[in-house]
């Protein structure tokens, strides 16, 4: 085929993908209130529950009890706007709080570790949850984070161990955990049919952060099998419970942009949030978009943002994996990148971690190491399309095509989780 016409189509196909789509599942009556909300309600409880308890602090400052009252105001309020600061104060609260208790109280140990969790700080959060266990108070609620933190520590002996010590199919907190054990495994099917019974304990307790916590969950996992429908209705479903919901109205902007083709409507979603949802990734997304759209400027005024953003040293290691995805991606920084990926698999020597490695080493043009990191500890281990992806261009510079072909036929079916701009790379695999 003459290659001008070859390019021409390109340019065709590439226009008309921006602007169309197969089905369009989303209704911008259906969110468009959530957007506009004249009050946080969400927000404005945080603030009351922080005010209320440290009045009555300030009153009874030997009642200490209060201190995870307090604490636990703070972790709402980083829950509801992503601002670090919230998350740190939490965390001096609560060491005060165990230091006042010798590490001997259960339900200081298991918010230390919570808040320690959401600071991918999981070595820290297992030491405490470990010795929790060993107190033996409370022990099946230790055993169920337990099995959250070797998982993610990629102790998956430890976590499936922890798995079978919690068994109980009546349980909502060990069904998400089964969902989560499969979805793991790469077992999808399996993983959705046990959210839906976890779903259905949930709206039977009627308990709205059960509930929400099912209805995201069950969300993202029907975007990952191409229930895209399905998806945008339980991310709706949440925000009914909250309307404030940042993680809901990103899954539907995402819905928008990657399956809908439509950029511009997802940036208004996006930027509603951000208005006063302060998560640096969502720069990262926004100029993912920007890029699709082809208006570098603003790509690169997003990622500038990014940038300064996770600079402020209380984030530490919260946002490693996404700056070596960045200078990765834009070839910048690498020894930096590659770094910061060693760290990474010394604190979680999980796939995903050796993902970064290998890909850092790809790119800066150690292939021989990126390849044996692939094959000694990524392939057959994850099924995350991502790293799938970083595999089969690793793969390919090393000429193993019959490796390759197998993959991007997976990933050409994983487009919707990739987002559309790894369509033309993908079909170059």
């Amino acid at each position: 085929m003459n290659s001008k016409y070859i390019i021409l189509l390109y340019l065709m196909t590439v226009v008309f993908s921006c602007t169309t789509s197969s089905k369009k599942i989303t209704n911008s009556a259906d969110y468009n209130n959530y957007l506009e909300l004249a009050e946080n309600r969400t927000l404005q409880n945080a603030e009351d529950n922080k005010k209320f308890w440290t009045d009555k602090l300030s009153k009874s400052p030997e009642q200490f009890s209060y201190l995870g009252k307090i604490a636990s105001s703070y972790s709402q309020l980083f829950s509801v706007t992503a601002d670090i600061k919230n998350l740190k104060i939490a965390e001096e609260i609560l060491i005060k709080a165990n230091e006042k208790t010798n590490y001997e109280s259960p339900g200081y140990l298991m918010a230390l570790a919570s808040n320690y969790i959401s600071q991918h700080k999981f070595k820290d959060a297992h030491q405490l949850l470990k010795k929790g266990e060993a107190i033996g108070d409370r022990l099946n609620s230790f055993q169920k984070m337990l099995f959250d933190v070797d998982l993610e520590l990629g102790n998956y002996a430890e976590a499936k161990n922890y798995l079978d010590k919690i068994e109980s199919m009546g349980d909502f907190d060990y069904l998400i955990r089964l969902a989560k054990w499969n979805d793991h495994k790469g077992n999808l099917d399996a993983a959705i049919k046990y959210l839906e019974k976890a779903k259905a304990i949930a709206e039977a307790s009627n308990q709205i952060v059960i509930k929400k916590w099912a209805y995201t969950n069950l969300a993202d996992f029907y975007g990952h099998a191409g229930n895209i429908e399905a998806s945008y209705n339980h991310y709706l479903k949440a925000l009914e419970l909250d309307p404030s919901d940042a993680y809901s109205k990103k899954g539907i902007a995402w819905i928008v942009y990657s399956y809908e083709k439509n950029p511009d409507e997802a940036l208004r979603i996006l930027n509603s949030i951000t208005e006063n949802y302060k998560a640096p990734d969502y720069y990262l997304l926004k100029a993912q978009i920007a890029d699709y759209k082809r208006d570098s400027e603003e790509k690169e005024k997003q990622l500038s943002q990014f940038e300064t953003a996770v600079e402020n040293p209380l984030y530490g290691d919260m946002y490693n994996k996404y700056n070596v995805l960045l200078y990765t991606d834009e070839n910048i920084k690498l020894d930096q990148a590659n770094t910061i990926a060693k760290i990474e698999v010394k604190h979680r020597p999980t796939p995903e971690s050796y993902d970064l490695l290998a890909w850092t080493y790809y790119k800066k043009g150690n292939l021989d190491e990126a390849l044996k990191i692939v094959d000694t500890h990524i392939i057959d281990k994850t099924y995350e399309p991502s790293i799938l992806y970083h595999v089969a261009e690793i793969y390919k510079a090393a000429g193993k095509t019959d490796a390759v072909k197998p993959l991007k036929e997976e990933l050409l079916a994983s487009i919707y989780e990739l987002g559309p701009t790894m369509e033309t790379k993908i079909n170059n695999l």
